[in-house]
């Protein structure tokens, strides 16, 4: 039932016939999106590619480690499928891998009981509904006090670019900032990037960073100038942004597991979408590889 496809080894016209045809698809399974993020990755496939598993991984002595990338948010299983094929591809999995940490989507359920991480969102609505009913008093307040604000659409030249990577913050190796940086190019070049700012008086307060898909619209990055952090700027452009957009694409938020974060996002009046992921410690992940082997 579980076939186990190299990269070479794919048939890709099923398999992007597969993604584009289910009710699980993301962002994150496109080959295009997968080639990019990932440095090595591969498929697990059931029977004529009625649902498929894109799998990443490094390779470490010979051994391969399954890992999420940088930027991918969730994966797991797509097309024809339900609970009982989910198990099925748990099972295989979980038996034929060394997992250091997996993410499935949202829309993926197993009988086995799995962690779960924590993802906001907005959906589709009347933007004055969602203002009036859902966003909390003191973030109606915030968002009034910041109408002074400018806002613009931002495009990656040279100044947006170093206000990025003067104010970025959640990435401390060099390498993955600038990683972070080829991915906005590849968005770009893709026409999946969009990226809105504040301003006042002519200085730029904030930055959205967000990937534009048909239906929806995911926050990628949230940059702030903390000098200017006293006007508001964050709250500002994601209510600007959700009356522009809100009644034609859902806002994704991407995460939420810390609290002030997650209390950021919910007080728009998002809706908590749980996701299950595994994760292993290098030491379960060393006995993993002497097991399998």
């Amino acid at each position: 039932m579980i076939k186990r496809l190299s990269y070479q080894e794919i048939d890709f016209e099923k398999y992007n016939q597969c993604v584009e045809n289910s009710f699980q698809k993301n962002f994150y399974c496109n080959k295009e999106t997968l080639d990019f993020l990932c440095k090595n990755w591969e498929l697990l496939v059931y029977n004529d590619y009625e649902a498929v598993m894109p799998i990443p991984f490094v390779e470490k002595a010979f051994f391969k480690i399954v890992i999420m990338p940088l930027f991918c948010q969730q994966l797991g299983i797509f097309g024809n499928s339900n609970r009982e094929i989910n198990q099925i591809f748990l099972e295989y999995f979980k038996k034929h891998y060394n997992i250091l940490n997996y993410a499935f989507n949202f829309n993926n359920e197993f009988k086995t009981e799995l962690l779960t991480k924590k993802n906001f969102v907005i959906p589709v609505q009347e933007y004055a509904f969602l203002r009036r009913k859902k966003y909390f008093k003191g973030r109606k307040s915030t968002v009034k006090t910041a109408q002074y604000l400018e806002f613009k659409e931002v495009f990656t030249h040279e100044h947006i670019l170093d206000f990025i990577k003067n104010n970025f913050k959640g990435l401390e190796k060099q390498s993955d900032q600038d990683f972070f940086l080829e991915y906005l190019f590849f968005l770009e070049k893709s026409n999946k990037l969009k990226m809105f700012g504040s301003y006042f008086e002519n200085q730029l307060t904030n930055i959205t960073i967000l990937t534009d898909d048909s239906d929806s619209y995911s926050l990628l990055g949230l940059i702030n100038n903390e000098e200017l952090k006293n006007h508001n700027g964050a709250s500002f452009l994601i209510d600007r942004i959700l009356q522009q957009n809100i009644e034609s694409k859902a806002f994704n938020f991407m995460g939420g597991s810390i609290r002030g974060i997650e209390v950021f996002f919910k007080s728009f009046g998002a809706d908590l979408q749980q996701y299950q992921v595994i994760q292993n410690s290098k030491k379960d992940i060393i006995l993993n590889c002497l097991k399998i082997s």
